[in-house]
């Protein structure tokens, strides 16, 4: 399994939000860039970049900082936050973003996944942020009736390559992760899942490893690393 250490940017800065909500808001670090090295000198993988900006405004609004970031990056990097075009999936592609997430635009323009997935195999997920089981947009401050698992089914159909599962209700809130949504849409699909929000330590990346069907093929981890709940040699081999 695969663990992604989230970097949300807000700002230029570092920072986490609680429920998703920009009013209630955490600094981390003023620096991305040397969070982002932080990261990759403790072994991960993977770097997971949200623009919470952008995801508010529909358009990137941290691209310096992002490409600062991959300048300095020798893990692949996925991004998320913003993205509503082919214009702007090919943008961060070419600037050497190993995979862009789609989450807002799949909702309003599914046409759009299936565009990119045919113009960039394997390299265009969809974020799937839902509250109480249905899905939420715009930077989640808008709520709709679309089920996620529907959803989840949906963009499979059509191409996605993976699936970014948020449970809105337990980000940054160190609640533990949510073991039943997450299973829920493994079962409901064959393409990757990674699971998100409520991460509090060492003991949800084993419960997730030990769902049972199929495997989930990773899981974003915020607050509880930066706080220090979970550290990154020992989730890496729990991870392993």
């Amino acid at each position: 399994m695969i663990l992604y250490p989230a970097i949300d940017l807000k700002g230029g800065r570092c920072v986490r939000l609680t429920e998703g909500r920009f009013d209630r808001e955490t600094v981390f670090n003023e620096d991305p860039v040397s969070q982002a090295q932080i990261f990759q000198t403790s072994g991960f993988q993977w770097l997971h970049i949200v623009d919470l900006d952008g995801s508010a405004t529909g358009k990137p609004a941290q691209a310096g900082v992002i490409r600062s970031i991959l300048r300095v990056s020798s893990i692949p990097v996925q991004v998320a936050g913003g993205v509503r075009s082919i214009e702007t999936i090919s943008y961060w592609l070419d600037a050497g973003e190993t995979r862009v997430m789609l989450g807002t635009a799949a909702v309003r323009d599914p046409n759009l996944v299936k565009e990119a997935a045919r113009e960039f195999p394997e390299r265009v997920g969809v974020a799937l942020d839902s509250r109480e089981g249905k899905i939420a947009v715009q930077g989640w401050t808008e709520q709709t009736d679309v089920d996620v698992i529907d959803m989840a089914r949906r963009m499979e159909d059509i191409g996605a390559a993976c699936l970014l599962c948020t449970d809105i209700g337990r980000d940054g809130l160190k609640k533990g992760v949510n073991l039943e949504l997450t299973a829920a849409i493994t079962k409901a699909v064959t393409i990757p899942v990674i699971a998100s929000g409520g991460v509090k330590g060492i003991e949800d990346i084993a419960a997730l490893r030990a769902l049972p069907g199929r495997a989930v093929h990773g899981v974003i981890i915020g607050r509880a690393l930066y706080d220090g709940d979970i550290e990154p040699r020992a989730a890496l081999k729990a991870a392993a």
